[in-house]
């Protein structure tokens, strides 16, 4: 249904505006598609999270990872429904456990560890960890995105633990782990999804050839 919505939007856009060409317009359906998406999704989201209780705790983890998530990428589910089942485990499942666990302080700085030398492997390797359906080919774009994964992940960490309020410390650092991974291959294996750039210079490999 939301993509038919957004076939048709497409269609009046570039009947209104003929300079639009066959690449732009699927990057609009692309983003007409996540916008009309996202607002049900986060209604369904924010609704779960009243019923846990959790609710104040999911806007903060929404707020907090925002900036690593976008400047790092990730992996987009192809369907709606599989993309609010793991939206809400990303937030609401942070949220929700972090509540309930306590980490004491060795092991809380041990895992902060942990976690900080695998987001440093995996934003080396794959970020910004763009898709087919929405690439990101400029260089100068993908260096400035890479440099700002290693800040935005490093300072979530950093500040998960200074903060004294535990459950606040949980979110950052579990959402922080869980970020990192939607960037791995295993991860855009289960998707069904392939790095945007990756594909894109195996493409002209082969035009070059």
């Amino acid at each position: 249904m939301v993509e038919t919505i957004c076939n048709k939007l497409t269609l009046k856009i570039r009947n209104k505006m003929p300079e639009i060409d066959d690449e732009r317009a699927e990057v609009i359906n692309y983003g007409l598609q996540l916008l009309i998406g996202e607002i049900p999704k986060f209604f369904i989201i924010f609704f779960i999270a009243y019923c846990l209780g959790v609710l104040n705790l999911v806007i903060f983890a929404m707020l907090v990872m925002t900036p690593y998530r976008v400047v790092s990428g990730g992996v987009h589910l192809k369907t709606h429904i599989g993309c609010i089942i793991a939206t809400s485990v990303f937030y609401t499942g942070n949220a929700f456990l972090s509540k309930y666990i306590e980490l004491s302080s060795n092991i809380k700085y041990i895992f902060a560890l942990g976690v900080w030398i695998f987001a440093m492997v995996m934003i080396k390797l794959y970020a910004p960890a763009d898709t087919e359906d929405v690439p990101i080919l400029r260089k100068k774009e993908r260096k400035i995105k890479k440099i700002l994964s290693y800040i935005f992940m490093t300072l979530t960490l950093c500040i998960a633990l200074i903060i004294k309020n535990t459950t606040i410390s949980n979110i950052m650092l579990f959402g922080t782990l869980l970020q990192t991974i939607t960037l791995t291959r295993f991860m855009y294996k289960l998707a069904g999804n392939k790095y945007g750039y990756e594909e894109y210079i195996k493409s002209t490999a082969v035009d070059k050839s």
